[in-house]
């Protein structure tokens, strides 16, 4: 009876580390992880596993700030720094989560194409689905469909099984870093950039917010957070290993871009139809709370800047219409642009750019708030922080590699 109740006591804190971690894992980040598997193989592991502590630093920054000081991280930067500088962390998120909202809505035309059904059918039935959930009412009740749709991929575990990944070969693969190879170094700075995303600090602070949590929870809500980096991260390595074991074994000479691509390298190690809906059931569910999540990241960031009504928790009405027009019109437009064959692939580029460019600023704020605005007693100490900073300073610098090869510069 008591483990019971402490059971729900815990799932009334527990959620914002989960769901913005299976955001994570959206469609593009799994398409990279399938990549570094099928032309690095079982090397592309280890830098997975170092992204786990990477990761957690970074979003239990996000924890503290926004449970200890009850506001989001926009507004933050808007109080602390000024409208100016809140206006352009704002207005770079918002470029940024409409281009991150196209690639999930193409995931998700991509994951219907392959089954038969138009992207006219599966693109605005999910929109309706995004929209309504948030027109709830309920932070609570967005975070559990979330979570449940998040989980769906999980379902891709059962693939790493059925091709039989040599144990030998992954540890062989572990201490191996061929570090002298330019194409492994972009690799791992694309894994970097996909792991680490600017939207996910401006969520899961404002996430914390809107659940009205307490400095009483803190530790709960680090270890909600710590559970879904390892969950993120271990999904990331079952693709790894999953197209390692397969499209890697045969040089990796197969084009892995799109949804189909996966399904199709699969389907002579799973045959065709359980790698469709291995492929389908996971990146489906990745997209669609990757949609969610970016989508309510990016309202939140922007009306908190204009200092406007913005929580989950009240219904649509005249004071919040702004904050629920802004999450509607973010998916509408998303959908549109993808149902009229827009140019994904220069857009998807010009996105990769952006979070690159972004993630100095974010990282660079998040690490100037924590200094600043918290009491000494929830701020970083020691060691601690000098590995935090460092960590993030690593972060930023492959954030701005990526941009010199997405552009071609080098």
């Amino acid at each position: 009876m008591t483990h019971s109740f402490s059971f729900k006591k815990l799932l009334k804190v527990w959620g914002p580390g989960l769901v913005v971690m299976l955001a994570d894992t959206d469609a593009g980040c799994l398409i990279t992880a399938a990549q570094s598997g099928a032309q690095w193989q079982y090397t592309m592991i280890l830098p997975q596993l170092l992204l786990i502590p990477i990761l957690f630093m970074a979003q239990e920054m996000t924890v503290r700030l926004g449970i200890v000081t009850g506001k989001g991280h926009g507004e933050l930067i808007r109080d602390n720094f000024g409208l100016g500088w809140a206006i352009l962390s704002a207005g770079t998120l918002a470029a940024s989560a409409i281009g991150a909202l196209l690639t999930e809505f193409a995931g998700i035309a991509g994951v219907g194409e392959l089954f038969g059904i138009s992207k006219w059918i599966t693109v605005p039935i999910a929109t309706i689905l995004l929209v309504g959930i948030a027109f709830s009412g309920s932070y609570r009740r967005v975070e559990k469909t979330g979570i449940v749709i998040g989980l769906a991929e999980l379902a891709f575990i059962a693939a790493m099984f059925m091709v039989h990944p040599s144990i030998s070969a992954i540890g062989q693969g572990l201490l191996t870093v061929p570090y002298h190879s330019s194409s492994y170094i972009y690799l791992v700075a694309a894994n970097v950039g996909a792991v680490i995303m600017p939207w996910m600090i401006f969520y899961q602070q404002g996430a914390v917010v809107d659940k009205k949590l307490s400095p009483a929870v803190l530790r709960k809500e680090q270890h909600d957070t710590a559970v879904g980096t390892v969950i993120t991260q271990g999904i990331m390595i079952v693709f790894v290993i999953t197209f390692a074991a397969t499209v890697g074994q045969h040089h990796g000479q197969t084009a892995l871009n799109t949804v189909g691509d996966l399904a199709t390298s699969l389907a002579p190690f799973l045959g065709t139809t359980m790698a469709k809906m291995l492929i389908g059931v996971s990146l489906l569910g990745g997209a669609l709370v990757a949609a969610l999540v970016v989508a309510l990241a990016g309202t939140w960031g922007i009306t908190e800047v204009l200092n406007w009504p913005h929580s989950l928790n009240e219904k649509l009405n005249r004071n919040n219409f702004g904050f629920y027009l802004m999450y509607a019109l973010a998916h509408i437009i998303g959908a549109f642009l993808v149902l009229i064959n827009f140019n994904l692939v220069s857009l998807s580029i010009t996105v990769e750019v952006i979070n690159a460019l972004l993630l100095p600023i974010v990282l660079g704020f998040l690490l100037l708030l924590e200094a600043k605005v918290l009491p000494a007693q929830y701020r970083m100490h020691g060691w601690y922080k000098w590995i935090v900073t460092s960590c993030c300073l690593i972060v930023m610098l492959f954030g701005l590699y990526m941009v010199g090869p997405t552009l071609k510069l080098w």
